[in-house]
């Protein structure tokens, strides 16, 4: 990897009290995590889905009743509630006696919608990590153009400062002190834009870990290791956190399905009634049961049934396509990313040490009066492109590698790979 120091601060003054405290990738995420408001949410629909698997295992409440029955309301009698013999104050209840197997299904119903929500919080604190470390990693390589740009500003400093002796010793000519200005100018253009985007992923940095995301960064990123191996991709994305909740999505469906089976069998209600007559007469107990009677099945249990198959087809359908999107994409990203390492090789190994000799070669030569200064100007122009584009090669890389390591959460994902020699 092309190795550049970060800077520990654009400001020095205002980043001295927090250099004994640099903030780690591992600690970045860590934060995020215990201040994401939607793992909380997260953990509140988990909550919900667990009392509702106990709820829906009960029986329905019991309906009570009360009431008068037979009430004249016309002749002498009207309005008593003793007078006629068919009067009677009436109370009771009803009870549906749901079947237990019913019941199981939809307390097992809401039990898989708890292992969903589960793979739905996976889902959330993956991408909190992913997110975080790409926030992470844009101020990590902001600040090392940041510094770059600083280094060659510097150098372009000094080098104005010969041409101007040299000018007044009559050993130079002014048109070398205007070119020196100029890329002085040029580097103080590219130094504020180059601020401005540390800025900028610090303030998106700090969306993540709040006031901790101003601080000084600390270690370089490992990005030669993923935890994924290439050979057996399918397999391990099979658990990735959305095929996951799709997964259990698919077993929501198929509990569907069962039910709809289970309701091609009603349920039965049984009620009870005390019923009071006026004094002269006996008081009643009434008993009754109440059967639905399913006398259009094709047309409603049966459609309903084809209804849950379908749906559950469409689940099946639905994960299988993720899985091969999910793959293709993921298998793109490693071809990326190991593309990247070979041409960050390259360039550690010839593209950045020929710039910079060049420029060697060009302050020594303008040294010796064998060529004009703007030779030395435009071959640390090239240089500072060349060491640019690699940063911005390795901060692409960089990018990839958070997109593929943290597919899965750092708890419980996949083991890390053998991993392939890094780029020194």
């Amino acid at each position: 990897m092309v190795r550049l120091a970060v800077a520990i601060g654009l400001v020095t003054s205002s980043w001295a009290a927090l250099a004994a405290d640099p903030l780690s990738l591992a600690e970045a995420q860590r934060m995020a995590l215990e201040r994401s408001r939607q793992i909380v949410a997260e953990d509140a629909a988990v909550n919900a889905t667990r009392d509702m698997s106990v709820a829906a295992g009960q029986l329905p409440d019991p309906v009570l009743k009360a009431g008068i029955d037979n009430l004249p309301v016309t002749g002498r009698d009207r309005g008593s509630v003793a007078a006629d013999f068919m009067t009677m104050r009436r109370i009771g209840f009803s009870q549906e006696l749901t079947r237990s197997d019913k019941r199981h299904l939809r307390s097992e119903r809401y039990a898989r919608e708890t292992d969903k929500a589960l793979a739905e919080k996976d889902v959330v604190i993956a991408a909190i990590e992913r997110d975080t470390a790409i926030a992470w990693l844009d101020r990590y390589y902001a600040l090392a153009v940041a510094e770059v740009v600083s280094a060659q500003r510097d150098q372009a400093v000094r080098e104005l400062q010969a041409a101007e002796a040299a000018y007044r010793g009559g050993r130079g000519s002014q048109a070398d002190v205007l070119a020196a200005k100029g890329v002085i100018a040029q580097l103080d253009d590219r130094h504020d834009d180059a601020v401005r985007r540390v800025r900028g992923t610090a303030i998106t940095l700090t969306r993540w870990v709040g006031e901790a995301g101003n601080r000084p960064l600390a270690g370089e990123p490992a990005i030669d290791t993923v935890r994924l191996d290439p050979a057996a991709l399918e397999t391990q994305l099979n658990h990735h956190p959305e095929i996951a909740a799709l997964r259990r999505q698919e077993d929501i469906a198929a509990l569907d399905v069962k039910l709809a089976e289970a309701n091609k069998k009603s349920d039965w209600s049984i009620e009870v009634a005390y019923q009071q007559r006026g004094g002269a007469y006996s008081n009643m107990v009434s008993v009754g049961i109440s059967v639905p009677l399913q006398w259009d099945q094709k047309n409603r249990q049966d459609r309903e049934l084809a209804a849950k198959l379908a749906t559950a087809e469409q689940v099946r359908a639905g994960r299988d396509e993720m899985l091969r999107s999910h793959v293709a994409e993921t298998r793109t990203m490693l071809n990326e990313w190991q593309t990247n390492r070979d041409r960050l090789a390259r360039y550690a190994r010839e593209l950045v040490p020929l710039a910079q000799e060049r420029s060697e070669a060009a302050l020594a030569a303008y040294r010796g009066g064998k060529s004009a200064l703007g030779e030395v100007l435009a071959a640390r122009r090239n240089e500072l492109d060349v060491r640019l584009s690699a940063l911005q090669l390795e901060a692409d890389t960089a990018r990839l590698w958070a997109q593929l390591n943290f597919l899965f959460p750092t708890t419980h994902g996949p083991a890390p790979t053998a991993s392939i020699e890094g780029i020194k």
